[in-house]
Parts: C-alpha cells; sequence; structure tokens
C-alpha cells in the first residue's frame, strides 16, 4: 500500500490515511478528468448531480475560522442559514481554503483538513444512499454514505441550502 499511497498526490494521501485511521471501507480513486465541478464529477462517475458532497468553504468573520458546508451537488448553499448557525460568514478565497484546509479549490475533502474547521451537512444528502465527496484532490473522490459522512466530520446535520426551484 506504501507504493501505491507514493504515487498519490499529497492531498489524496492525506485523505486516505485519514479515511483509513477512521476505518472507513472505501479508498480514494483517481478519476481520469478533473472533477473540479459537482455536475464534472458526476458525470465521470455515472451518478445524479446530487450525489456528489461539495465541500464548500467560508471564512466565519468574527475569529476568522474556516467553516465547511457538506452539500449536495444540485443544491446551493443560503448563507444567511449558515451564518444563523455559526455566526457572520464571508467568501473565503484560494488562498485562505489552501491554507485552512490544506486543498486547493476544486478538490476540498470533508476530511484531513490541516486546521479544524466548523463543519455542517446539507440533510439533502439524506435522499441518497451512496454519496461521493472529493479526495484533496481534482481528480480524487470516495464513496460513503450520508451517515459516514456525520461518522467521519463529527458535524451536525443542518438545514443550510436554499429550497430547490420548483
Amino acid at each position: 500500500m506504501e507504493t501505491v499511497l507514493e504515487n498519490l498526490p499529497e492531498g489524496v494521501r492525506r485523505v486516505t490515511e485519514a479515511l483509513a485511521a477512521a476505518g472507513h471501507p472505501h479508498v480514494p480513486v483517481m478519476l481520469d478528468d478533473a472533477a473540479r465541478t459537482a455536475a464534472q464529477a458526476a458525470e465521470a462517475l455515472g451518478i445524479e448531480v446530487g450525489q456528489i458532497a461539495k465541500s464548500i468553504i467560508f471564512k466565519r468573520k468574527a475569529d476568522e475560522v474556516a467553516v465547511l458546508v457538506i452539500t449536495s451537488g444540485d443544491r446551493r448553499v443560503d448563507e444567511k442559514k449558515v451564518a444563523a448557525l455559526v455566526g457572520k460568514i464571508g467568501r473565503a478565497d484560494a488562498e485562505f481554503v489552501k491554507a485552512k484546509t490544506g486543498f486547493s479549490i476544486g478538490g476540498v475533502s470533508p476530511v484531513a483538513h490541516v486546521d479544524r474547521s466548523v463543519t455542517l451537512i446539507d440533510r439533502e444528502l439524506y435522499r441518497f444512499d451512496e454519496i461521493w465527496a472529493a479526495a484533496g484532490h481534482p481528480h480524487g473522490v470516495f464513496k460513503l454514505a450520508p451517515v459516514d459522512l456525520e461518522r467521519l466530520t463529527d458535524a451536525p446535520v443542518a438545514d443550510v441550502v436554499e429550497a430547490p426551484s420548483p
């Protein structure tokens, strides 16, 4: 396994090690093409866009802590709902995301951040038995169930998205 890990990008190695340490049964897989968006990832995996667990990072204004919202790929985060739960938030630029998580935008995993993030899980992910999340690189993803996400992140499930369009 060490040889396989050596060939992976650093972020994917970190995610692989975190998943193994947590006893998660699924290892990250590397896609042929980048999956920087939920639509790209879903197409590459042959699944619904909603099954992609997007990791969206905000900056909490009070203390500059990263706020990770893990949402269903077919939903948009409602920043007012998030702020009501964690305090005022603002947009996070690429430099902030990389510094706080250790990952670049387009490959932010819900696990193995370099600094602990305040994390919220979108309840809309529970529409699906199987979901996929970024594994620390735009080509890396891993399979899990919504309940696994709770266990791996120790985060609460909340209503954090805009109402779907009719």
